[in-house]
């Protein structure tokens, strides 16, 4: 494997020019083949597997006038599968697979997690779909059970823990759960890849090891190098 692509809430759509008259795509439709053909290429990570890694909500309404809208993601979880050789993503509390916030029929090599975890070249990855909240909601459990589902995907101690929530850092003004923070301060250290929330940087580290990276609206580019590449609100940072 030489790189992973990380990214979550692109809850935007493509400009009218691109488009060309038609009706615009979801900017998750859209970005997988740039980042294929004029980003990727130029961060020299070599000829290995690339995979990526969603972190849930990829809809806006096609109208552009309203936040929060819920809707189909399933394209841009598709599109990026034509460019990249493994998918591995978890709901958002906006997503829906067709019309429904049920868990979608994807094969090999894109996997869906919702409370589950699934091995991607030697690296255990697990995952958790939505926020906490109220059940009746897509997408949603209650805090209590949200709380007991991480703690047993920890209990196996995975490389990576794919989250739409995750964990504050009240420190430096992050928002986030507590709850969550806490029961990942007293796990193994873990990579967290989290949305959601916007952080002004992507990068954290909890107390006793876990690290977290946040891509609300952002890209963030992890090489075998262990360096990373973060595109976040138009810039490419290294």
């Amino acid at each position: 494997m030489s790189a992973i692509i990380a990214t979550a809430d692109l809850q935007g759509r493509e400009t009218f020019e691109s488009a060309g008259g038609k009706s615009l795509r979801l900017l998750g439709e859209v970005l997988p083949a740039i980042l294929a053909n004029e980003i990727i290429p130029n961060l020299g990570v070599g000829n290995g597997r690339i995979g990526v890694l969603l972190a849930g909500d990829f809809y806006t309404v096609p109208a552009l006038d309203k936040r929060g809208g819920s809707g189909d993601v399933t394209p841009v979880w598709r599109v990026f599968a034509d460019e990249f050789d493994w998918i591995v993503g978890v709901a958002g509390n906006h997503d829906l697979f067709g019309d429904a916030a049920t868990r979608p029929r994807f094969t090999d090599p894109v996997h869906f997690l919702d409370n589950d975890t699934v091995t991607i070249d030697e690296l255990p990855i697990a995952g958790l779909s939505g926020i906490p909240g109220n059940p009746r909601r897509p997408w949603r459990r209650t805090e209590d059970d949200f709380i007991e589902a991480l703690e047993q995907l920890l209990c196996d101690a995975p490389a990576i823990v794919v989250m739409h929530e995750g964990p504050d850092l009240p420190e430096l003004g992050f928002r986030g759960s507590p709850k969550i923070r806490h029961v990942l301060e007293r796990s193994e250290s873990t990579l967290v890849v989290r949305g959601h929330a916007h952080w002004n940087q992507p990068f954290a580290e909890l107390s006793n090891g876990p690290q977290v990276l946040n891509v609300d609206a952002r890209v963030v580019i992890l090489t075998k190098d262990q360096s990373s590449r973060s595109l976040d609100g138009g810039i490419h940072e290294t």
